[in-house]
Formats: structure tokens, sequence, C-alpha cells
């Protein structure tokens, strides 16, 4: 199995996709259409999540196992700490190997229910997701990968010290970071030059979401903790009310925020897809990127 990092090197910029696992039979049989459709365009690896609390645990195995299995793609799966105790995630990391998974991403994960609630470890739990990231490390040759907070993570107390916890897992033995969502291109060149300000070289991913209608546009500020900036509101406020115009509008953003990124020299855009192909296939397509196995 191709590891993430042996895709990113390849040389050529490139792009990668994250799902969720399916709720219900319904939501698997458009799951496993969008992967059909992106399959040919050859992302760099595709990334399923794991619930809060473990709550989609088997359906994220189940899932990254299929596409390991009935796919050319490379499948990378996300594991949390959250109310898992070691020896589970032992299990976890076993399972995944089990159905020939060679890449995760170890996040210490949110609260459930409540992101923003009083984050508790499993009495024998994990605390840190350096801690997650060294554990993967101990259990097999996995490659590693963290999340990265382009406006720091909500818990900590300012940009610096959210630099010094991504180095942490970074030197823990993670491999790469994703970086959450964000609005303009500074928004994370500022946090790749925070990192190398640090003496830290690993490879950093941007993650993009193309914005195609208002939903997608409260789940970006959802996910990144930021406001809109004005010149994202002055090129959408305008469409507030045109599906279409809206629409239109967002996947140009979306889109000359790739090519900003591209031309910095990213080795790959992260798109997070809400299980949906069209409109990733669109940005993709019009950035020009071409399969990495070319």
């Amino acid at each position: 199995m191709t590891s993430v990092v042996e895709r990113l090197n390849g040389g050529n910029s490139g792009f990668s996709v994250e799902f969720f696992p399916p709720r219900d039979a319904a939501d698997e049989q458009v799951l496993w259409r969008a992967i059909r459709e992106l399959e040919p365009l050859d992302p760099a690896f595709v990334s399923i999540t794991y619930g809060a609390g473990g709550s989609s645990r088997d359906r994220t195995i189940r899932t990254t196992g299929r596409v390991a299995q009935e796919t050319t793609l490379v499948p990378m799966a996300h594991l949390t700490a959250v109310e898992h105790s070691v020896a589970e995630l032992r299990n976890v990391i076993g399972w995944y190997a089990a159905v020939g998974v060679r890449n995760i991403l170890a996040v210490r994960g949110d609260p459930p229910g409540d992101p923003n609630g009083e984050w508790v470890a499993h009495p024998s739990g994990l605390t840190y997701a350096e801690e997650l990231v060294r554990l993967c490390r101990e259990l097999g040759d996995f490659c590693v990968g963290v999340a990265a907070f382009p406006y720091g993570h909500p818990r900590s107390a300012d940009l610096d010290e959210d630099t010094r916890h991504l180095v942490r897992k970074l030197r823990a033995g993670a491999d790469f970071a994703i970086a959450q969502l964000f609005f303009e291109a500074e928004d994370f060149l500022r946090l790749r030059d925070r990192v190398a300000a640090q003496g830290c070289d690993a490879v950093l991913l941007p993650g993009l979401m193309p914005l195609t209608t208002p939903r997608t546009l409260v789940k970006t500020i959802e996910l990144s903790g930021a406001p809109v900036p004005a010149s994202v509101a002055r090129r959408l406020d305008p469409y507030a009310d045109d599906a279409a115009g809206f629409r239109k509008a967002g996947v140009d953003l979306v889109t000359e925020l790739g090519e900003r990124l591209l031309a910095e020299g990213v080795p790959s855009l992260h798109f997070y897809t809400l299980n949906r192909s069209k409109a990733t296939r669109e940005v993709v397509s019009r950035l020009g990127l071409v399969p990495v196995r070319a």
C-alpha cells in the first residue's frame, strides 16, 4: 500500500479529498458515487473522517477498508483519542492494518456533543495528539498525519503556543499536517512561515472547500473558527438570494485561492467534499491538476 508521503513526493502538484463515513444506505450510495467520480482523476489520497467519541468508528474502518480493497485510491483513515482507552486505540490501529490501510490522520478530537466543551481524557487513554502519533508509530509502518489550524486551535492561548503544539506533533513522528479551512491564502502562508521559523520543514497541506451554497460558507466559518473577511463577503454577499450566482462566485473564489497556493509552492490541495464530487472536480479541472501518477 502506497503512503501519502510517497504520493506527495511524486513531483506533480495534485489534490486530495476528504469524505465522512455514511450514516445509512442512502448516504453510502451518495458517497460511493462521489468516490467513483473522483477515482479517474487520481487524487493523491482519500481521507475518511472519524466521528467524535468514536461514534462512526466502525463505519470509518469499513469505508476505508473498501477504498483500500475495491479502488485504485490511496486511503487515509482518521483516528481520535476521544473516549478511547489505549487498548481500544491499539485495536483500531490493528484493524486499519488488517484491511490494508497504511495512512492515519491522528487527532485528539473534540468532546462529543459540544466541540467547545471541556475535554476530558479517558482514564486509560491519551491526552495529546502527539501521544497518538507515537502510538501509531510504535504499532506499525504507518504514514501519520496531523491537523493544523491557520487561525490557531480554539484551546490555544495564542498563535505562538498553537505553532509549538503543531511542531511537537510533527516532531513526535508525524509525516505531514493538513490545515483546517481558511479564507485567504495569507492565512495559510503565515502558518507555514510560523512552522518554518521553528526549524520544522514538514509538509503542510492547505484545506479547501468549494463555496457552492450559503450552507458551505457557514460550514467554513464553523470549521475554521474565523469570521468571513471583508474581501470574501464583497464577492458573495450580492448573491445571497441567487443560488446560481452564489455558486459561480464561490467556485471562482476557491479556484483563485488554489491558484495562489499552488503558485506559492504547496505540494497539494486537500478538498473537504461533504461527500459530493461535482464542485471539487470543477475546481480541480480549472486548476489544471493532472493525475499524480500520470
